[in-house]
């Protein structure tokens, strides 16, 4: 049980602190009680850290929302009337796959076999990503150093976006919490089509080193890659004109980007929040404190934003716990926040999903303005 409950950074994640020259202090009391805590819930409920049977049940019922919003929307030629609805369905199932079944499996959180985790987190190729990718840029340098700038890379944009204290200002930054909704909803196509590949040919993900990955790697990035265009593209567009493709495809897209970016933005992208520039030498807490610092949650009293996104408004367990399946993330989340309250530690929390939202925008248009230039 120490091994599934316990939140150690991963080998990669340890490669990469010492690669960038940046450090956390040794785990301290806190870490080792909260760590105790949840192995003892574990250990006394009798359940499995990983999914089990309620995941594999929620991955079918999504994965049957997902073929039939598809199947209606492509082979049945609806009318448009009936088709915008519909692509809109598309997307939403396509982000609950990526939520809820990619996400899990990626982190080995599905199940304890290692091999049916990797055949699962193909589940991010076949829905238009990269599993080798996203294991580099999400497990590793977001859950290892969130907020960190320079080596956490959800807070890069291109400087389309000032997410956090420390990014340089732009004028246009000014109105982000207007247009950034149209970034998100385009995203997905540049993630698709443009930044696995940079990443795989200049192996790199933002400032840090890609490993390298092995043939075997790439061949399965390339296949995941094939089978996602032929169903999003090549079937569509074999059965219809590209002028009924085009507006829909975007539609389910924008529908997919928005609700993905919105969801992991609000964990960090928060006034509540803790930032940090990565510099040499160590940082102010050990690991554990600093995912609690830097992470809030939401909506923890509904169930249906803890069924659909993936328990991923308990984000702060999920950092802390990151191979512990979401399933558990709401029983999980008690034990976690009185750990906090006894070591001192803040455990940040929005009561609404609209709440989150609010907070969210207001911090966009804070660090849009002139004054937060100066905000360091």
């Amino acid at each position: 049980m120490a091994t599934a409950a316990a939140a150690p950074r991963s080998a990669a994640a340890t490669t990469a602190v010492k690669a960038a020259r940046v450090s956390f202090l040794p785990p301290g009391p806190f870490h080792a009680e909260l760590k105790a805590r949840v192995e003892a819930y574990f250990a006394v409920s009798g359940l499995s850290p990983r999914g089990g049977f309620r995941l594999a049940l929620k991955g079918a019922v999504l994965l049957a929302w997902f073929a039939a919003s598809w199947t209606a929307l492509v082979l049945g030629h609806p009318p448009w009337w009936l088709a915008v609805p519909l692509a809109v369905s598309l997307g939403l199932a396509w982000a609950g796959l990526g939520f809820d079944v990619m996400h899990d499996a990626n982190h080995g959180a599905s199940t304890k076999h290692n091999g049916w985790n990797r055949l699962l987190s193909f589940s991010s190729d076949l829905i238009g990503g990269s599993s080798v990718i996203w294991r580099q840029k999400h497990n590793v340098l977001h859950h290892g150093y969130t907020n960190v700038l320079g080596l956490d890379e959800d807070l890069e944009s291109g400087g389309l976006l000032r997410l956090a204290p420390g990014q340089p200002r732009r004028r246009l930054h000014r109105l982000q919490h207007l247009y950034v909704w149209v970034l998100y909803a385009l995203f997905p196509i540049r993630w698709f089509f443009l930044d696995d590949f940079r990443d795989l040919l200049t192996r790199r993900v933002g400032a840090s080193p890609l490993p390298r990955p092995s043939p075997g790697a790439v061949a399965l990035l390339l296949l995941g890659k094939l089978l996602f265009v032929t169903w999003a593209l090549a079937v569509p567009l074999a059965l219809h004109p590209w002028t009924a493709v085009l507006p829909l495809g975007l539609i389910a897209i924008g529908t997919l980007g928005v609700v993905l970016a919105t969801v992991f933005q609000l964990a960090h992208a928060m006034g509540e929040a803790s930032f940090h520039a990565a510099a040499e030498g160590t940082m102010p807490s050990d690991w554990a404190t600093h995912q609690v610092t830097s992470t809030v949650d939401f909506a923890r009293g509904s169930r249906l934003c803890a069924w659909y996104l993936g328990g991923l408004n308990f984000q702060v367990v999920h950092h802390l716990f990151p191979t512990v399946s979401h399933v558990h993330y709401p029983a999980l989340a008690p034990i976690v926040e009185r750990c906090c309250l006894r070591h001192g530690i803040p455990y940040r929390a929005w009561d609404t999903l609209p709440a989150a939202l609010g907070a969210n925008l207001r911090w966009l248009r804070t660090m849009g303005r002139p004054e937060a230039a100066a905000i360091a």
